[in-house]
């Protein structure tokens, strides 16, 4: 039988009056129970039940936190999608696009986009709901990062001051995402993020 491991104590403080304490270390247990669960039976069998069993926790635990499994599920994928994405700086639009696409190249092949997104994507096709919040959880994190990378290109004078931005995320972030979770190809050679910032910089500068 499992316990509720959450909480609603602290040794030396009490929360105020109807507040929940969420314990870190709960959190970090479901997040994982999660990955574990959606790998073994697909988004569309998993439950808040087994999670919570593969956590260690009771229901109330995951309820505190997210009040379904769909955003449950967005939460992981959007924390993963922006995770470790840089802020450019090398001084040149090519430098910071192969910066960029070194890191989103290492984040698409996180099991998240190897194995949830791609089952996520099958089931947005039946969802409305999902499709929406899939959506914007993917371009929220590439959308910052693609932003500041055309501003600073702007401001050094490599693009034009009104390039149209999304068209522009659309040219920076695409080849990466279909060759590695549309297509899921292999690997790349060393040479393609370089090819790929090279060819991507002359398609900025052409707007």
């Amino acid at each position: 039988m499992t316990t509720n491991a959450d909480d609603t104590r602290t040794p030396r403080r009490r929360a105020p009056a109807g507040a929940a304490v969420l314990r870190e270390d709960v959190t970090e247990a479901i997040r994982s129970a999660v990955f574990g669960e959606l790998a073994a039976v697909g988004y569309a069998r998993m439950s808040i039940e087994g999670i919570a069993r593969r956590a260690g926790v009771g229901k109330t635990a995951v309820y505190r936190r997210w009040r379904s499994k769909l955003h449950l599920v967005l939460d992981l994928v959007s924390a993963v999608a922006v995770q470790g994405l840089p802020a450019p700086d090398t001084g040149s639009l090519e430098g910071d696009l192969r910066l960029l696409y070194e890191v989103t190249a290492r984040a698409l092949r996180h099991p998240v986009a190897g194995q949830i997104i791609p089952d996520l994507q099958a089931e947005a096709a039946r969802s409305p709901e999902i499709a929406e919040a899939l959506q914007k959880a993917l371009r929220e994190g590439q959308q910052g990062a693609a932003s500041g990378i055309v501003a600073a290109a702007a401001a050094r004078g490599e693009v034009r001051g009104d390039l149209d931005e999304d068209l522009a995320l659309d040219l920076i972030s695409g080849p990466l995402y279909w060759h590695s979770v549309v297509v899921r190809a292999p690997k790349p050679p060393a040479s393609y993020l370089p090819s790929l910032a090279r060819a991507t910089a002359a398609a900025l500068r052409a707007l």
